[in-house]
């Protein structure tokens, strides 16, 4: 049985693909600094940025923070299972290379079937980062995992498509006041109607707190241009137009839209699969993004192309 084999490979160090309602996690055991590193190695990753634990259920979450105050229990009751990570203080059992060296952990509990039944038969927390090389494009469906990581990984599980899209929302609460460490799938709004007024901390080159805070980051390899209105886009053939709403059928390059009916969560569901189809298009020389409403879901895809577009923006 396939999830007989995944906690084998986890138990003896190893990682996996697996699917979670986000996007695809490259996972290993969270507790295990071996398995920890191997992560870090396939991904590329800095050692500075931090990794997200994930559990079958809440209390188990809470089982590795020092303290957890009440608006963490009322956010895990609204959102958990779900895409929302909560940043606490942290128990010393958790190794250091989980938090990078930091002390607070990040904590999540997926809603996937596939991840759950992952992390139930495993028993532990899993680390699971964007199954990709660091810095580029989430992948929200299983063949995109074996695209960027191939052999690397021994196993993938395949969950089908990733219904939301991006990576989960991140609140830290290990201070005074609740503080925004990256959008994502669930809202500012809907958090905000839990805690009130939350800040909203502002990408870093280094160091950051949580994972998708630094300033470069989801890119594609061809250039990534940000625009307001289509007329914007120049009108070329090798013009990739990743889209948001209705479009003219006169534009010449490739066009993929993300909701033509101007859908902000059908547009989270598509935004990395047509973010990799429009990279790997070898038709197109540049990608021109159209910025969505900057609310609900909008806000959470709005960053990811911010950071994406950055080193061709500065």
């Amino acid at each position: 049985m396939t999830l007989t084999r995944a906690v084998e490979l986890l138990r003896q160090g190893q990682v996996i693909g697996l699917p979670t309602e986000t996007v695809y996690g490259l996972a290993g055991d969270g507790l295990n600094p071996a398995a920890l590193a191997r992560i870090f190695e396939i991904k590329q990753r800095p050692l500075f940025d931090p990794l997200i634990l994930h559990f079958a259920e809440a209390e188990a979450a809470f089982s590795l923070a020092a303290t957890v105050p009440p608006q963490a229990r009322q956010l895990a009751e609204r959102f958990w299972p779900g895409p929302l990570t909560l940043v606490l203080a942290k128990k010393e059992i958790v190794p250091d290379l989980a938090t990078s060296g930091l002390p607070n952990v990040a904590l999540r509990v997926p809603v996937h079937p596939v991840a759950q039944a992952l992390l139930r038969a495993f028993g532990g927390p899993l680390a699971a980062p964007s199954a990709n090389r660091f810095g580029r494009i989430s992948p929200t469906d299983a063949a995109a995992v074996h695209t960027e990581l191939g052999d690397a990984v021994p196993l993938i599980l395949d969950g089908g498509p990733c219904n939301v899209g991006v990576e989960s929302t991140v609140l830290d609460l290990s201070g005074e006041k609740p503080v925004l460490l990256r959008a994502g799938g669930i809202s500012l709004e809907e958090i905000e109607s839990i805690t009130g007024p939350v800040e909203r901390a502002q990408p870093v080159d280094a160091r950051p707190q949580s994972p998708g805070q630094l300033k470069h980051h989801y890119a594609p390899r061809k250039p990534l241009h940000l625009v307001n209105e289509p007329g914007e886009i120049p009108v070329r053939p090798d013009s990739a137009w990743l889209a948001f709403g209705p479009v003219s059928d006169s534009f010449p390059g490739i066009v993929a839209n993300l909701s033509p009916s101007s859908d902000l969560r059908e547009a989270a569901a598509h935004f990395f699969r047509m973010m990799r189809s429009l990279d790997d298009d070898p038709r197109t020389q540049a990608i021109y993004a159209q910025l969505l409403p900057n609310c609900d879901l909008g806000r959470a895809i709005n960053e990811r192309l911010d950071r994406a577009s950055a080193r061709v923006e500065t």
